[in-house]
């Protein structure tokens, strides 16, 4: 393959949209990327992938075609004038205390905190009205901040904690135990833990999951069978004892473990995807007890969130798509016997508990609604919340009579308050000290319509008195998938990109939960188009309506979204300027071979199911939709080197076969973080730079020289 040039003629202008008479032209030179002769064949159908050999990650070639990529991709950023005043805004703007909302354990009342822009939250805490103290600083977990906290949990009293780490954004997690008072090390480190969390059983030991250490890469191979041990205190990791999944009947992708409050059941979930799960308990006071199957089968979501004695609180979607509460008796759960007791509505429900309530949050057109009921169902009163936005935390121990809650929306930073849950009343806890004037912006919700006809919400962000002349640089932001709600939240980030006069708009799409089970499904599998649809109408609608227009429009998602992203640009390259998939799901004909990619089936299907499913599959898969005399966008791809959840092979090959592939002046770059995961534990510095970078690509390309102030 020959290297290809890019010559990018940069016609200027201000963020006010004036032109500019001078004209900068940058020379792209794309590292020469190789093609193999690998060709798979689906029901028939021969299908080649010419850079199969970038899914190894653990060779040297595919080390330097990282390197240098990364090489030509920060030598373009480097260039952009502005990106340094980004950065510096960034810093600046993110530089201010931060603090979560307080939990009570054993005698110390603990809280996370971070003083501006520490690269990890610190965990603090004091006794009674006493001196606050470093219980936990993630920050010296490791010289460069890539090693983060994941997870932490007390035993009831709280005298004893586990704590897991990531190393490198890893899924892949080690649990430390300590004794809370002294802080002091009681056991071997645990390791080779993964999506789990710790639920101690007494002060005796803990349940977590894991898979088995795969062959090969860690970081890509296959994991599929999920196991929960039981972990004693004192003992080796060798002697755990497993729990549940070690059998081919128990097999499973997903398991998790969990201990009621009251120490007396166990509660196991089973899962093949990532929706859908078994449910079975276990009596812990009888230690000879069987494990009772609730559910048995992977038709709805299901978990225990309460119990008295032996009536269980189960919240269900089984008949009930946007969730209810039920109660059953352990020693009969079965389905049968269930009887409602919060019913579902029209609303998607959420529940916490506390206090001796229930907590039922609902979604309504993506804004919390919170209602607290007792545990008889009676409707106490409807919390009257601080504003239009997104609500959470409310819910803590049975005995605790206070609790706390925090509250956000796209202007207004996370603020946390002090609730009573016998009167209903709260107090401000918490309001951080920002460098930044919410009252200069405005949020509104308007609806559009999609392809098909179906109304779909979008909320859209900007400075008040805004312009709608169609000039505006514009993020449009989506997810539409796993039944993950996009709800109102501020982003600091996201205040810099409206203090530029940008606009951000997120529209929720089919395939999340805003509006339950039937809005999820029907974005999953062979309706997956219905997504797309639904994005590229909501770019359509802020076309359309003068708020912003191609040239100015910049598409964006993670995960998920990456493949949002992906599938977008390469069927409506013409509806943005600046394409900007991050750690994207592109491969849509091997996504199920990689780690836990094969859980991910309930949204996508797989090319192994049917030919149907295959070709449905390719004919939107962003890696296979590349076409040769296209003009795509300006795109910037980003992923991490340790991404073991979305491997990073899907953002090398999309790129790669894209810069073989795009016809006209417009850049295609991929940024690769090294050392570095999903996203989650992302060091605040490696942050920063990230979203300097993507903002100073997007505005650079959009055709803006300077920023706005």
């Amino acid at each position: 393959m020959k290297k290809y040039l890019v010559l990018f003629s940069l016609a200027s202008a201000t963020l006010a949209g004036q032109a500019l008479p001078k004209t900068e032209t940058i020379i792209v030179k794309y590292p020469k990327t190789h093609k193999s002769e690998t060709v798979d064949t689906y029901f028939g159908t021969p299908v080649a992938d010419p850079y199969r050999w970038l899914e190894d990650d653990m060779s040297d070639e595919t080390g330097a075609w990282v390197k240098a990529q990364n090489e030509v991709t920060f030598k373009y950023l480097e260039k952009i004038p502005f990106r340094e005043a980004l950065k510096q805004r960034l810093e600046k703007l993110w530089n201010y205390e931060k603090l979560g909302s307080p939990f009570k354990e054993g005698d110390y009342t603990y809280f996370y905190k971070n003083d501006g822009l520490q690269n990890q939250y610190v965990i603090y805490r004091k006794k009674g009205e006493g001196k606050e103290e470093t219980f936990l600083d993630p920050n010296t977990f490791s010289e460069d901040g890539t090693t983060s906290l994941a997870g932490l949990s007390f035993t009831k009293d709280g005298s004893l904690a586990a704590y897991l780490i990531s190393e490198g954004g890893s899924d892949w997690r080690k649990a430390i135990v300590i004794k809370a008072d002294t802080k002091q090390i009681v056991e071997d480190t645990l390791t080779d833990i993964k999506f789990s969390g710790i639920s101690w059983k007494g002060n005796e030991g803990f349940y977590y999951s894991s898979y088995d250490k795969p062959e090969g890469s860690e970081l890509s191979a296959k994991t599929d069978q999920h196991k929960v041990y039981y972990h004693k205190l004192g003992t080796s990791q060798k002697e755990d004892q497993l729990v549940y999944g070690g059998t081919e009947t128990e097999k499973h992708r997903y398991i998790g473990a969990s201990v009621s409050e009251d120490q007396r059941y166990l509660q196991i979930s089973a899962a093949v995807s990532t929706s859908g799960n078994k449910l079975f308990i276990k009596d812990l006071s009888n230690e000879n007890s069987p494990l009772v199957p609730i559910v048995e089968d992977t038709d709805s979501d299901n978990y225990i969130i309460e119990n008295i004695g032996s009536k269980l609180y189960i919240v269900t979607n089984r008949n009930a798509p946007n969730k209810k509460i039920v109660t059953v008796d352990a020693e009969n759960p079965s389905e049968e016997n269930w009887v409602d007791f919060i019913p579902e509505t029209e609303n998607v429900l959420t529940v916490g508990t506390g206090g001796g309530y229930f907590f039922a949050e609902y979604m309504v057109d993506a804004i919390s609604k919170v209602l607290q009921y007792d545990y008889e169902g009676n409707l106490i009163r409807e919390v009257k919340l601080p504003g239009v936005g997104t609500a959470s935390g409310f819910g803590g121990k049975k005995e605790n009579k206070e609790f706390y809650f925090s509250f956000t929306n796209y202007t207004i930073p996370g603020s946390s308050y002090k609730y009573n849950v016998e009167t209903g009343e709260y107090t401000s806890y918490w309001t951080p000290n920002i460098d930044f004037n919410s009252d200069e912006y405005e949020s509104n919700q308007v609806f559009y319509t999609s392809k098909d006809g179906t109304k779909v919400p979008m909320i859209i962000t900007h400075k008040k008195g805004l312009k709608l002349n169609g000039k505006n640089p514009t993020i449009l932001y989506g997810y539409g998938g796993f039944n993950i709600s996009l709800t109102p939240a501020f982003s600091i980030a996201n205040a810099v990109w409206l203090e530029q006069g940008g606009i951000y708009a997120v529209p929720n799409l089919r395939g999340g939960g805003e509006y339950g089970k039937k809005w999820h499904d029907a974005g999953t599998k062979m309706q997956k188009q219905n997504v797309f649809d639904d994005f590229i109408a909501a770019g359509e609608y802020l076309i359309e309506n003068n708020y912003t227009s191609s040239e100015y429009l910049a598409i964006r998602g993670g995960s998920n979204g990456g493949l949002l992203v992906g599938a977008t640009m390469t069927q409506r390259p013409d509806l943005m300027k600046v394409a900007l998939p991050a750690v994207g799901v592109l491969d849509m004909l091997r996504y199920h071979t990689f780690t836990a990619g094969a859980g991910w089936a309930y949204d996508y299907g797989t090319s192994e199911d049917s030919k149907e499913m295959f070709e449905y599959l390719k004919g939107y898969s962003p890696v296979h939709t590349i076409k040769k005399g296209v003009e795509y966008p300006a795109t910037l791809v980003t992923t991490g080197d340790h991404d073991d959840r979305v491997v990073p092979a899907h953002s090398f090959k999309f790129a790669a076969d894209l810069q073989a592939k795009q016809t006209g002046n417009n850049p295609t770059l991929i940024r690769i973080e090294t050392n570095a995961g999903h996203g989650a534990g992302t060091p605040v510095s490696k942050t920063i730079e990230q979203y300097a970078d993507i903002f100073a690509f997007t505005l650079y390309n959009m055709g803006f020289e300077a920023l706005s102030n």
